[in-house]
């Protein structure tokens, strides 16, 4: 699990192309919106289709990805639940 925290904390940086941060500095449980690491519903919309592609993991509906985009740890638990074999190269 703590590797594909690592590469979601990777992809979220990498892909959404934020300034002044770095993978290591995400904390595990902060929440990725708002007061968190700042992300917008943009961001959201973004992610959602990061995690698919990357993952092969759909989030169905808002109330799935509000659940899933709380936190780093919480994306984790998502995708890792949902995901059907190994996530690709990131």
């Amino acid at each position: 699990m703590d590797q594909l925290r690592q590469q979601l904390k990777e992809m979220i940086v990498r892909d959404l192309k934020l300034q002044d941060v770095r993978p290591e500095d995400i904390d595990d449980k902060a929440s990725l919106f708002e007061e968190g690491l700042g992300l917008d519903s943009l961001d959201a919309v973004e992610l959602v289709v990061l995690i698919q592609k990357h993952f092969g993991v759909q989030i169905a509906d808002m109330d799935e990805g509000k659940e899933a985009f709380r936190s780093i740890e919480a994306l984790a638990q998502f995708v890792d639940k949902r995901h059907n074999g190994t996530p690709q190269t990131l």
